[in-house]
C-alpha cells in the first residue's frame, strides 16, 4: 500500500493515511461474526478528499485487481458489511457536520452519530424517526447505507421513507446529487453523455425492460433490507424516478454518500408502554391484531432468555445509567418482581402509545387494557402493567435495547454471533412460525436470546456460540439453511434492517430466484463497472468466502 499511500499524497489528498497494527485490528471488526484485515484505513477530511480517493483506486484497480474502497463510520453493522481486506474509508472522523434543521428537514454528513443529531432535531420539535435499536451508536451514514429500521417503523417506515436528497461520489470520482425527480427531468440527464447520463439511462432500461417481475419481487412483509430495493426506483403511474432508493440499503456498494438531506417528523411530547407478560405464544397470532387495532406507536418484545439476562447482569446497568438512574430503575423494577410470582412469562410485550399531553398517552394505555382485560386466559396472559410515562417505561426499553450490548460484553466463555439475527414473517404466522424457529435453535444447542418487534414481525435472534471451536463453526451453516427454509416457507425476507453483508448476502438468489438476483448483479455493474466499492456484499456476496473469515480469535 505504500504506492497508494504515496499517490494519495501526490494527487493532493489531503486526510489522514493509517496502517499501524493497532488501527488495522480495531477495524478488521465490526459488530458481526466476522474478521477482515483491511491493509489501510484512510480518513478524508471533505468531499474532494473522497473523490480524489475513489478516481485513485479506479485507476489502479486496472493494475492492481485487489484493491477496494469500504465506507465505514460507527462499525457497528452487525452483517460484516463495514469491513474489507483492502482500504476502509472512515468518514467518523471528519464528516460530521450537521449542516441544517428545520421542523421539516435536516442536513448532515455520513459520519454524525444520532444520538448526537435527535437532541438537534428534538430542539425544533422533529424526529428523524427510523434509528435502530444501536441508536447510541450508531451513525446517520450507517443507517442510510443499512435503510436502518427499528422501534419506529411500524408507524413511520424505514430510513428509506425519510431521504429528500443524498450527495454521492460515484465510480467516476465526481459527487452528484440523487434525488427523486420527475421523467422530464430523467429525459435531460439521459440525454448526457457522461458517466451520469450513461448510468440513469442503464438504469431506467433494466426498470422498464423487466418492470412486472421487478414490481412482483417486492417482498410481502413490512419492511426489508435484502437486495438492491429495485421495485421503488421507477413508477409509470407517477412518473417518478428516485435513485435514493438504490443507494440507501446498499451498503456502499454502489458510490459514497458524502451528505444526506432527511425529512422529519413532528416529535411527540409524551410517550408510556402497557405491558403484557404471556404465559405461553399460542394465541400471539390472534393477540396481535387485537392490540394493533389501538394503533400503537411502537409494538415490541423481548422473551424469557432477555428478561433473565438484565436480570442477572443489572449490575452492568449502573455505568450505563448512572447512579441516580440505575437506582430509579431498581425500585420501578419491584411490579416487576411482584409479576414474576405469577410465574416466568414466556415473552414480554410493549404497546408504546405517543401523544401531546400525558393524559392523551394516559387514555389510550387504559383503552388498550380495558378491551384486553377481560380476555386474559383467551390470549394466555400472565399479567399487565401501565407505564404511562418515559420514566416508568424506562427499565423495559433498557432490557430491550441493551439485549444485545449484554451478550456481547457480559457472557465471557461465549459470543455473539449474529447470523439468523434479522429475519421478518407476517404476523399472522407468529404462533406456528416461532415454535418451529425456537425448535431450530434448540436443534443446535443454541442459547440464544429472542427480541424484536412484534408488530410487524421482525425478530433478532441472537445466539451465543463458540467460535473458536471448530464444532460450533460447523453449525452455522445447517443452522441457517434451516431458518432461512423455515422464514421463505411463511414467505418472509431474511434481513428486515440489518442488511445482507458478509452473512446473508450469499442467500439472494434463493430469497429472489435467479431473475432478479441477476438484475441486482447488472446494477452493481452499472454503478461499478471496476468493482471498487465494497467486494463480497450484496451480489457479489460468496459464503465460502464469507465462512474463511469467521472470527476464531475474541
Amino acid at each position: 500500500m505504500e504506492n497508494i499511500k504515496e499517490l494519495l499524497k501526490q494527487n493532493g489528498f489531503k486526510g489522514e493515511l493509517d496502517d499501524s497494527p493497532s488501527v488495522i485490528d480495531a477495524y478488521s471488526h465490526d459488530a458481526s461474526l466476522f474478521e477482515v484485515k483491511p491493509k489501510l484505513v484512510v480518513f478524508p477530511k471533505d468531499k474532494t478528499d473522497v473523490e480524489v480517493l475513489v478516481k485513485l483506486i479506479s485507476q489502479e484497480k486496472q493494475r492492481d485487481a485487489s484493491l477496494s474502497l469500504t465506507a465505514r463510520s460507527a462499525g457497528t453493522d452487525m452483517a460484516g458489511g463495514a469491513i474489507n481486506d483492502s482500504i476502509i474509508v472512515d468518514f467518523h472522523r471528519h464528516f460530521t457536520d450537521i449542516e441544517m434543521i428545520t421542523r421539516t428537514s435536516a442536513q448532515a454528513q455520513p459520519g454524525v452519530l444520532y444520538r448526537d443529531f435527535e437532541p438537534r432535531t428534538l430542539k425544533h420539535g422533529a424526529l428523524m424517526p427510523s434509528y435502530p435499536a444501536s441508536r447510541d451508536l450508531a451513525s446517520i451514514g450507517g443507517m442510510v447505507a443499512n435503510n436502518s429500521g427499528g422501534e419506529k417503523s411500524l408507524e413511520y417506515g424505514k430510513t428509506k421513507d425519510f431521504i429528500s436528497e443524498l450527495r454521492v461520489v460515484f465510480s467516476d470520482g465526481v459527487e452528484r446529487s440523487v434525488k427523486p425527480i420527475d421523467k422530464a427531468e430523467l429525459d435531460k440527464i439521459m440525454a448526457k453523455d457522461d458517466f451520469e447520463g450513461v448510468l440513469y439511462k442503464k438504469v431506467y432500461e433494466l426498470c422498464e425492460q423487466h418492470y412486472d417481475a421487478i414490481k412482483a419481487a417486492k417482498p410481502t412483509v413490512s419492511k426489508n433490507s435484502m437486495g438492491y430495493t429495485l421495485w421503488e426506483v421507477w413508477d409509470r403511474e407517477s412518473g417518478v424516478f428516485d435513485l435514493t432508493k438504490l443507494i440507501v440499503g446498499s451498503e456502499g456498494t454502489l458510490g459514497f454518500v458524502t451528505d444526506i438531506t432527511f425529512k422529519l417528523v413532528p416529535a411527540k411530547a409524551h410517550s408510556g408502554l402497557l405491558v403484557l407478560f404471556l404465559r405461553d405464544i399460542d394465541k400471539l397470532g390472534e393477540l396481535i391484531p387485537a392490540v394493533l387495532k389501538h394503533h400503537p406507536a411502537t409494538f415490541e418484545s423481548f422473551d424469557d432468555q432477555t428478561l433473565w439476562l438484565s436480570i442477572r447482569f443489572m449490575p452492568s446497568f449502573r455505568k450505563m445509567l448512572g447512579n441516580k438512574r440505575f437506582i430509579k430503575l431498581l425500585f420501578s423494577l419491584i411490579p416487576d418482581g411482584m409479576q414474576l410470582l405469577r410465574g416466568i412469562p414466556k415473552l414480554i410485550l410493549m404497546a408504546e402509545f405517543t401523544g401531546q399531553t400525558e393524559a392523551e398517552v394516559r387514555a389510550k394505555i387504559k383503552a388498550l387494557h380495558s378491551d384486553l382485560k377481560g380476555q386474559r386466559v383467551r390470549y394466555e396472559i400472565n399479567g399487565f402493567e401501565e407505564d404511562p410515562t418515559e420514566g416508568k417505561s424506562e427499565k423495559f426499553w433498557v432490557m430491550r435495547r441493551q439485549s444485545f450490548n449484554l451478550l456481547r460484553s457480559k457472557v465471557k466463555d461465549k459470543h455473539t454471533a449474529p447470523f439468523i439475527d434479522d429475519l421478518v414473517v407476517n404476523p399472522q404466522y407468529l404462533v406456528e412460525f416461532l415454535p418451529k424457529l425456537r425448535g431450530i435453535v434448540k436443534k443446535y444447542g443454541l442459547f440464544a436470546t429472542i427480541a424484536g418487534h412484534v408488530g410487524d414481525g421482525n425478530f433478532h435472534i441472537i445466539p451465543l456460540m463458540k467460535l473458536e471451536n471448530q464444532e460450533e463453526r460447523d453449525k452455522l451453516l445447517p443452522a441457517m439453511k434451516e431458518v432461512n427454509e423455515l422464514v421463505l416457507g411463511y414467505h418472509g425476507s431474511l434481513s428486515g434492517e440489518h442488511n445482507d453483508g458478509l452473512v446473508r448476502g450469499p442467500w439472494l438468489e434463493q430469497q429472489f430466484g435467479k431473475e432478479i438476483y441477476e438484475l441486482f448483479k447488472e446494477v452493481k455493474h452499472i454503478f461499478d463497472p471496476e468493482g471498487i466499492f465494497n467486494p463480497h456484499k450484496k451480489a457479489d456476496a460468496d459464503w465460502s468466502y464469507s465462512y474463511s473469515h469467521i472470527r476464531q480469535h475474541f
